[in-house]
């Protein structure tokens, strides 16, 4: 498609009115309220009205390597067919296999970042930190220098089924590996041992903890519904809470609690791959972007965690905004109005009388319709 054209009628989150967006040869070029610019008369018109428009969506959780079964998928499948322009691949390669991850990337539409594994083998096979000679430093150490614009920190999974008998070494490991590098520490919590509160006192400011609204026995929230305080010491000193849904890690109930708390994700993530795409209970951004409606934040909160929130800890403040000049990196997307039926982690089932429908984006300058979810 060419790249100069019009997308017309649009409401802009965070702005009142409704705007024609004006994008020629891949930017932004204008943004009008009423009649677009003489230059924008004779280009092809996008009829945009009743959708939003966000800067393009940032998921940052998900596992985009092909190869990889199960936990693996299309680039573009989970990135710009579900209105998403940036995903996150959460550490599905080590070193062993980066270079191949990211040469998909730059095949795809969507763009490509990635968290490197700890384990050389990443997710080849699903206890990769149970043996600690896969966490090999020296291969590390020449991945990250020859793929240091694509990574943007480190991944380890800190859950019984993963690190079998080893316990907190794998965590330990990777603490000292984030300190050497300077590369932020993604980590993915879920069934222990470890125990919770001996895992979440390893994370500093801007490491992430994936998973948080997890329902297992291992979670950061007692019976009662209250946060553990290792939850919030964790976040009194910045560590980054990102949702992470996937197939066994996001519980109503848990989400409810947080809410409660006032305890709200910095980022709503998917952590999707080829099964909990279609056979759920993921199936897209916008079904987990619903869920947080229903849960009670704004439509403001929720675009944010996946906009501005998302670009400013990847610091890259310019795929969080929609400013002429810039390259056209949107998400356009409507608020249907009807009852939906959405699901959790643990099977249990919520009515919503709204829910998120991704219409398209324009990534690289390029319009792509959203493929619904019938």
């Amino acid at each position: 498609m060419d790249k100069s054209y019009v997308l017309s009628g649009v409401q802009i989150m965070g702005k009142s009115g409704i705007n024609d967006i004006i994008i020629k040869d891949g930017r932004i070029a204008a943004i009008t309220e009423t009649e677009r610019a003489a230059f924008g008369r004779d280009m092809q018109t996008i009829d945009c009205r009743g959708l939003y428009v966000s800067s393009g969506w940032i998921d940052m959780h998900v596992h985009a390597f092909s190869a990889f079964d199960p936990y693996g998928d299309d680039i573009d499948e989970i990135g710009v067919h579900q209105g998403v322009t940036t995903v996150v691949d959460a550490g599905s390669c080590g070193a062993d296999r980066i270079k191949e991850l990211l040469a998909d990337g730059k095949e795809a539409k969507t763009r490509l970042l990635a968290f490197l594994n700890i384990s050389r083998i990443g997710l080849s096979r699903l206890d990769e930190l149970s043996l600690m000679e896969w966490i090999d430093r020296e291969k590390l150490g020449l991945a990250i220098e020859r793929y240091r614009s694509d990574i943007v920190g480190l991944k380890a999974r800190i859950s019984r089924s993963v690190v079998l008998d080893q316990g907190l070494e794998p965590l330990k490991a990777a603490r000292e590996l984030s300190d050497e590098t300077g590369l932020p520490l993604m980590v993915h919590i879920g069934s222990g041992p470890p125990d919770i509160r001996e895992v979440l006192p390893f994370l500093k400011r801007r490491d992430i903890v994936t998973h948080y609204l997890n329902g297992k026995r291992n979670n950061l929230f007692d019976e009662a519904g209250n946060p553990l305080e290792v939850l919030t010491d964790a976040v009194k000193r910045g560590v980054h809470l990102d949702v992470g849904h996937g197939t066994a890690s996001f519980s109503f109930k848990v989400a409810e609690a947080a809410r409660r708390h006032g305890i709200a994700p910095d980022t709503i993530s998917t952590d999707i791959y080829r099964g909990n795409r279609l056979n759920g209970p993921v199936y897209d951004m916008a079904s987990v972007l619903s869920k947080f409606l229903l849960l009670g934040y704004s439509l403001e909160q929720v675009i944010d965690a996946v906009t501005v929130r998302a670009a400013a800890w990847l610091g890259r403040p310019e795929l969080g905004r929609i400013q002429v000049g810039d390259e056209a990196n949107l998400t356009l997307f409507r608020v249907v109005r009807e009852q939906a039926v959405l699901l959790d982690s643990e099977g249990e089932e919520r009515v919503a009388d709204q829910f998120i429908q991704a219409e398209g984006v324009v990534a690289n300058g390029e319009y792509i319709a959203s493929k619904i979810r019938a």
